[in-house]
């Protein structure tokens, strides 16, 4: 960041290093959200490939046993 830029943040009353540090932190929240959407997405495809006859059949099992 130019040194002008910070002045003009600074006279204003905002920290540089508050706005930097709550842009990393949401970028990492973002990033986390975003991986968890992918597993949530892998998931959904691996669960998509068992009928739910199956599922059924191996719920009923595990009453029984």
């Amino acid at each position: 960041m130019s040194y002008e830029v910070k002045e003009k943040l600074e006279k204003s009353g905002v920290k540089p290093g508050k706005i930097a540090k709550e842009a990393i932190l949401k970028t990492v929240e973002y990033l986390e959200i975003d991986g968890i959407r992918k597993s949530l997405k892998e998931i959904e495809n691996v669960l998509s490939t068992i009928s739910e006859d199956r599922i059924v059949e191996n719920t009923r099992g595990d009453r029984e046993a």
